[in-house]
């Protein structure tokens, strides 16, 4: 009894460290004071400041462009290799699968700098192997979401 009070005292000050600092972020972004210490009153003056910055504006057009359009790339290669893969034999589509499920397997991060070292040796860095390398960091994803319910359905 003690033991499980113990563990949801202890989750929620996990929960508490892991997302104060984000709260505060948020409540301390409308302060119009300058000083993180006092509260100046509620001001949207900072936000109107940022959108009014082009390389902010540009940086989050481009966010915008290549998750949308990498997420739509990926949805369709991903569509087509759940289908492709769902066709094959019993050993081809183990190791397929196998394969294809290794980039979720290996750390973020080592993926990304496996892909920009590629993307850089053979092709320069840019707007396009951005989206590359987005699409092929979601492909794995895709099938995973939809090759269980490719397998559901009546043929």
């Amino acid at each position: 009894m003690i033991r499980k009070y113990l563990q949801k005292i202890y989750l929620g000050l996990i929960f508490i460290l892991l997302y104060a600092p984000i709260v505060t972020l948020i409540v301390l972004s409308f302060n119009q004071s300058k000083t993180r210490a006092k509260w100046g009153g509620f001001t949207l003056k900072w936000y109107q400041i940022l959108l009014h910055n082009s390389d902010v504006v540009a940086a989050l057009q481009n966010t915008l462009t290549i998750g949308f359009a990498s997420a739509a790339i990926a949805t369709g290669i991903g569509l087509l290799a759940a289908i492709g893969i769902d066709a094959m034999k019993k050993r081809s589509y183990s190791l397929t699968l196998g394969i294809g499920n290794i980039p979720m397997l290996n750390a973020d991060i080592v993926t990304g700098i496996a892909l920009m070292l590629w993307f850089s040796r053979f092709t320069s860095l840019g707007y396009v192997s951005i989206l590359l390398a987005h699409v092929t960091f979601n492909i794995p994803y895709v099938i995973l979401s939809i090759l269980p319910k490719l397998q559901q359905m009546d043929m």
